[in-house]
């Protein structure tokens, strides 16, 4: 059986927790399995090193930075590799440039496009344990690239994918997907099993599990993902196409924080000018969610979306550069915002659910900004120092605790 684990950065934060995923990974290869690892950079190392970078240069190059943060992901898989070697198993470590792993060339959120097989073969033959660096590539040039943050949980699902393995086990500091934030919500409950397309919901919407990219990735390729938690042995959640379990009328809620909103107050009420707007984000790789036009007065209307408050500073200097195309009087933007949102593929065959999400904020007299709705998802948008306790309330409203 071939398996692929991967490891966040929590996991091997310390000599201790490598060890211990050292012996985790080894008990799988005393079974006579094949075990290809794949390793996050250790515990804070990435934010230390943007840190470090932005010290240096406030706006550093995105090549040179993707150049500084695959040596977090470098230095995990060594030392994983000293450490299995330490108990006496065969191990070796690679990069993406080692393995392969050809991505395109947008630095800092690249994409992968294929990923060569050869040199993992050549060392499982050998019988070793194929330890990985995640979250990184290279491309055309053989710069090294990254793949935005969560990366190493696409890297696991592609390599699962390119090399048909027969699990891929995704460890986190959570032993599983629960109905929301544990830490946030102390009677949330761990489900057994969720769809794909849940569990994109999940990870678009701010539950930090998985990362979304990973998520449609195992759903275009069948790839059955399990979350599990390295630190305990209970059992976790495993993510597939069609869950067994009667569809309940919602699976979980999910908060954001990482939201800001813009306005693009009084542009001419005619065709195009929507299209002008988002055309010029998409092509800067910015995404936009929660969209709404509003008609304003003398042949003018409103358009206000939602951004990652990381993309916020540029979006804005890319909207006023272009204010005049874009026929737009003011460009205002709001920091102070979260989105809250709650998921469930029975939503689609129950009338009522939106109905019963809203008044249940009205009742914690918190304010709903915005609204954005899917088959499988409600998403409202309210303000930032709401969120917990709007999260807790929708969470009872819906009976999901333990």
């Amino acid at each position: 059986m071939l398996i692929v684990k991967k490891f966040g950065g929590s996991s091997v934060a310390d000599k201790d927790r490598i060890y211990h995923v050292a012996r985790r990974c080894i008990e799988d290869y005393e079974k006579g399995n094949e075990v290809v690892v794949v390793l996050s950079a250790m515990g804070k190392t990435t934010d230390g090193l943007l840190a470090k970078a932005h010290e240096i240069n406030p706006n550093p190059p995105k090549r040179e930075l993707d150049m500084l943060l695959a040596t977090g992901e470098q230095t995990s898989v060594a030392l994983m590799s000293m450490a299995m070697s330490a108990l006496g198993v065969p191990a070796v470590s690679l990069n993406a440039a080692q393995v392969a792993m050809h991505t395109t060339s947008t630095y800092g959120m690249a994409k992968l496009k294929r990923i060569d097989t050869e040199r993992i073969r050549h060392e499982r033959d050998a019988r070793k344990i194929v330890i990985i660096t995640g979250f990184q590539g290279i491309n055309k040039y053989d710069d090294i690239t990254t793949l935005g943050r969560g990366g190493s949980d696409t890297t696991a699902v592609a390599l699962a994918a390119a090399l048909h393995a027969d699990a891929c086990e995704i460890y986190t500091d959570v032993d599983g997907v629960y109905t929301a934030d544990p830490r946030i919500v102390p009677n949330a409950r761990k489900l057994t099993e969720v769809s794909y397309d849940e569990m994109l919901e999940f990870a678009s919407l701010g539950a930090k599990v998985l990362h979304n990219r990973s998520v449609e990735m195992a759903k275009r390729y069948g790839v059955q993902l399990v979350v599990l938690s390295s630190l305990t042995r209970a059992e976790g959640t495993i993510i597939k196409e069609e869950t067994k379990v009667e569809r309940m009328l919602v699976s979980g809620v999910a908060a954001d924080k990482n939201v800001a909103r813009i306005s693009v107050i009084g542009v001419k009420n005619e065709p195009g000018i929507a299209f002008k707007i988002f055309n010029l984000l998409a092509r800067h790789h910015i995404n936009v969610d929660i969209i709404i036009q509003s008609i304003g007065r003398e042949e003018r209307k409103d358009i206000s979306f939602t951004v990652a408050k990381t993309d916020l500073q540029e979006a804005m200097t890319l909207l006023n550069e272009n204010r005049e195309v874009l026929t737009a009087q003011t460009i205002t933007c709001e920091e102070g915002v979260a989105k809250i949102s709650i998921i469930g593929a029975g939503m689609t065959s129950n009338p009522g659910v939106a109905a019963k999400m809203f008044e249940s904020l009205y009742s914690a007299n918190v304010n709903i900004k915005m609204i954005a709705t899917s088959e499988i998802r409600i998403t409202v948008l309210i303000g930032e120092e709401d969120v917990n306790r709007a999260m807790r309330t929708v969470h009872d409203a819906f009976d999901l605790a333990d």
